[in-house]
């Protein structure tokens, strides 16, 4: 770790942290609340690759069902209306929407192995997107004169990443830039997650072995092929499933890369010094 200890966060004057942990669990919250008093940077790694590197694809795909509207296909072809992805940090829809979910089209899904090709772009993106940490850290410095930095990591970052590999190149990076946080919960923070997922079902990017034993394993028990699989019933299958797969994996690379702190702890966090102050205090612990 870049900080070995207490004294040595507590000193820097320039501290720099990657939030990791389940998405819903405040790492862009915490991100937004410490870029707001203008001493942090808010690296984003969902926005980067919503905007860096498949924002052509996201684009594409919003054409794609224009085209299929006389009215705006005429529009696109003349070039009398210019359609573009509006991703910020609190709204990732256009990444969300391009990820798509797999099933019945007339349900909203898409193609199967369409949807493969898509995870696998997203995990090309993520895996980029995590390198060029410490591209936005020089940045960050050397144009706008920020002190700190927080990296706020994608909930499917645990899935590009071996943390029991001393050599993985992605955690590699995030420990000699910035301090690894693994923000975590508990049962009752799973079980708020899972009833905010049933209400709002959202894309996610999985494990490839993950996705294809669920896909096998759902259509099995419904007696249903590609095309119609209820893409919303599916995803809803896979996540309480995928937040028990994803929770180890976080465990051991908070064990092997970084801290742990408890997401009670970081929802009381209510400005900069009470965040320096909670690190402090777990870092004072090893």
């Amino acid at each position: 770790m870049i900080y070995k200890n207490k004294k040595d966060w507590e000193t820097s004057t320039n501290k720099r942290v990657s939030l990791l942990g389940m998405s819903g669990l405040g790492k862009t919250k915490l991100s937004n609340m410490l870029q707001s008093t203008f001493s942090w940077f808010h690296y984003s790694i969902d926005y980067r690759i919503g905007t860096r590197y498949l924002d052509e694809h996201i684009v594409d795909n919003f054409k794609q069902e224009a085209m299929k509207n006389v009215f705006l296909r005429d529009l696109l072809l003349s070039d009398s209306i210019y359609i573009s992805s509006n991703l910020n940090f609190n709204n990732l829809s256009p990444l969300s929407t391009y990820l798509g979910k797999p099933g019945s089209e007339d349900l909203g899904g898409i193609d199967f192995n369409l949807y493969k090709k898509r995870q696998k772009q997203h995990r090309e993106a993520e895996i980029l997107s995590v390198m060029d940490t410490n591209k936005f850290i020089e940045k960050s410095n050397n144009i706008y004169a920020y002190q700190n930095f927080v990296c706020d990591t994608s909930g499917s970052i645990c899935e590009v990443v071996n943390p029991e590999d001393p050599n993985d190149p992605l955690l590699n990076h995030l420990s000699k830039n910035t301090l690894i946080i693994l923000i975590k919960g508990d049962k009752k923070h799973k079980d708020q997650l899972i009833k905010r997922f049933k209400s709002n079902p959202k894309p996610i990017y999985y494990n490839e072995n993950f996705l294809t034993e669920k896909w096998s394993n759902f259509k099995n028990m419904n007696n249903v092929d590609n095309k119609n699989v209820d893409p919303d019933k599916f995803i809803l299958y896979c996540f309480e499933d995928l937040l028990d797969h994803r929770t180890p994996i976080y465990d051991s690379i908070a064990k092997n890369w970084g801290i742990t702190i408890n997401v009670d702890d970081i929802s009381k966090v209510k400005n900069e010094k009470d965040f320096i102050n909670l690190v402090s205090n777990y870092l004072d612990i090893l």
